[in-house]
């Protein structure tokens, strides 16, 4: 069991002194975000990104205000599946997040690099402090929902975002494969230990559709974790397939051409989370 170390940037027990000192960092005065939902997993390579794309896509596609903070400073995809390669301007209030073709709002470390291909070789204070800023001093204006794409696992990174934003609500993503339990309860206790609610889970890389036939083909096998969520009582909002013509558009910077109903579930859990009240016992 964790024991508080009495050292509230370091400690993730939710206890009296943490209740009475905010480790909140302020918001860009020019900026008013009304929900945050963090993407979240316990290893990488499961999907983070895409399915934060995605949920960005079909938000803004039902006419809410959108962002994305792309919290993975060492692996970001964010803009290139948008499509953005202009760098991230400045003006007297702060940066300026880039936009994609729908009007989805985002800040990446990739908009700040001279080359998206630069390898971000920083130590994780820096890291911590950048995902920080992408908060504090980027302009982000009005905004319904803002999506953050967590880096993999429970380190610096994951720590900072869920004390220094006001994270409303977590989605757990996940593949089918025998470590989904392992994957899934590490994601659960961070969440549990930040005193933050798990909207439900999200398995990628699902099945595939035949083509002939449409035969759902499950080539990790099928069941796994829907039983994880059962366990855990939490909803099973989406299942991904491995699908050609969406890894394409991905790839090419069009994944606003998304036109399927496999998140419908997954919008609905966002839209119903309600707004977390921060600051109180």
């Amino acid at each position: 069991m964790s024991e508080c170390t009495h050292d509230c940037s370091s400690c993730g027990v939710d206890c009296s002194s943490r209740q009475s000192e905010s480790l909140l960092a302020p918001l860009n005065a020019a900026s008013k975000v009304k929900k945050v939902i963090a993407v979240v997993s316990g290893k990488g390579g499961v999907g983070k990104s895409l399915v934060t794309g995605l949920m960005a896509v079909l938000a803004r596609r039902n006419g809410f205000q959108t962002a994305i903070l792309d919290g993975d400073i060492t692996g970001p995809s964010i803009p290139k599946m948008f499509g953005v390669r202009d760098p991230a301007m400045g003006s007297d209030e702060g940066i300026l997040p880039a936009e994609s073709r729908t009007g989805i709002k985002m800040m990446s470390v990739n908009l700040l690099l001279e080359n998206d291909t630069d390898p971000v070789v920083w130590r994780g204070s820096l890291i911590s402090g950048t995902v920080k800023q992408f908060w504090t001093d980027v302009v982000w204006g009005e905004v319904d929902y803002m999506f953050v794409d967590m880096p993999p696992g429970t380190g610096d990174v994951p720590l900072t975002v869920f004390q220094s934003l006001p994270v409303d609500g977590i989605l757990i993503v996940t593949s089918p494969q025998e470590l989904v339990g392992m994957i899934v309860e590490k994601a659960l206790n961070m969440a549990k230990m930040m005193n933050i609610p798990v909207l439900g889970i999200i398995e990628n890389m699902s099945y595939i559709r035949c083509p002939d036939c449409g035969k759902k083909i499950y080539p990790f096998g099928e069941g796994r974790t829907e039983k994880i969520a059962q366990q855990h009582s939490l909803p099973l909002l989406a299942q991904i397939p491995m699908d050609p013509a969406l890894a394409r558009e991905c790839d090419t910077g069009v994944i606003e051409l998304f036109n399927e109903d496999w998140m419908d579930g997954a919008l609905a859990a966002v839209e119903h989370c309600p707004k977390k009240v921060f600051g109180k016992a």
